[in-house]
């Protein structure tokens, strides 16, 4: 008899940006199925959108579970947990991986005790221990170190990943396209018991998917000087981001926020320019390959994370900088 399938899950609505967070969990997933003997399986909740099948076969997903329902066409906690309980319920799956964004933090915990299952979130890695057992790492005390959890004597698990734990990895040979079944809930009694008045949406290029960053912190003096960390990520052909600090301050809107409360990215170049380094906020750029700091304060905590450090007032740094972007 096969193991008990390995779930990726994944919807439409809300902010789980289906496609993006899917093809890092399916790398997770691939391993810990191959490990298992399981099949790997890819749950979308919603409208399944074109080239699904063609990165699940990348990806490595044996089947894609399809659900679809009106109610699930915009994110609804309650309709959510209700939808995925009678799925784990009909399908037995020995762990339930999510993208771990704002709406997965309202819908893990809860889909757990519906279930009786163990769940971890902030999770980085997986891996089988052996026995049957799982050895989860995830984020721990706002980024300051890692917290090891090994999992076993539940028949189920639900781990919320880190978005940009995982480096996506297509398989190498032996692509098959995987089927596509419809899967059927009866959500018609379920109904939301808070509503959502207003969504807030982000429009066009997303700092988690900027390969450059540019972000400012305190050190900037004012909101009027944010426009210079703007300039230079122009110049760069990058994206502007932020300190939690000043997003509280008002200076700029939180979408541009980095950090443990807000993106988590993984660009090949960062450029902190009066940031402090707090762990909260190194959490979001950690992964960056080169990280540059720019800061008034030899003794900075993010000179720690950095690899070229610039002692010195961003202010005059930043147009410098730009200038010499824009000359080349």
């Amino acid at each position: 008899m096969p193991s008990s399938p390995i779930v990726v899950c994944t919807w439409a609505g809300g902010e789980s940006g289906l496609l993006g967070l899917a093809e890092e969990l399916l790398t997770l997933g691939r391993e810990l199925a191959a490990s298992a003997g399981a099949d790997l399986v890819w749950l979308a909740l919603g409208a399944l959108p074109d080239g699904a099948a063609e990165i699940g076969a990348r990806f490595g997903a044996a089947r894609i579970d399809s659900v679809r329902d009106p109610k699930l066409d915009g994110f609804q906690p309650d309709v959510y947990v209700e939808a995925l309980a009678q799925y784990c319920a009909a399908a037995a799956p020995r762990l339930v991986l999510l993208g771990q964004t704002f709406d997965a933090r309202l819908v893990a915990p809860r889909l757990a005790g519906r279930l009786g299952a163990g769940v971890v979130m902030n999770g980085v890695s997986i891996e089988a221990a052996g026995g049957g057992r799982l050895r989860v790492t995830a984020s721990a005390y706002g980024g300051d170190t890692r917290v090891v959890y090994e999992l076993t004597g539940a028949a189920c698990y639900v781990v919320a990943v880190s978005p940009n734990a995982v480096q996506p990895e297509a398989r190498a040979s032996g692509v098959s396209v995987p089927t596509v079944r419809d899967v059927r809930v009866e959500l018609g009694g379920i109904e939301e018991r808070i509503k959502v008045v207003t969504r807030s949406r982000a429009e066009g290029p997303r700092l988690e998917h900027a390969q450059i960053i540019v972000a400012g912190g305190r050190g900037l003096g004012g909101p009027e000087n944010f426009r210079l960390v703007e300039e230079l990520a122009a110049a760069l052909g990058g994206l502007a981001g932020a300190s939690r600090p000043i997003v509280d301050d008002g200076w700029v809107e939180p979408s541009r926020q980095i950090g443990l409360t807000g993106k988590i990215t993984r660009p090949a170049l960062y450029i902190g320019a009066g940031i402090s380094g707090a762990s909260q906020h190194m959490v979001g750029c950690a992964a960056a390959k080169t990280i540059v700091a720019i800061n008034r304060d030899a003794d900075a905590a993010i000179f720690r994370h950095a690899r070229y450090g610039i002692v010195g007032d961003c202010l005059e740094v930043l147009p410098e900088l730009t200038r010499a972007a824009k000359a080349k």
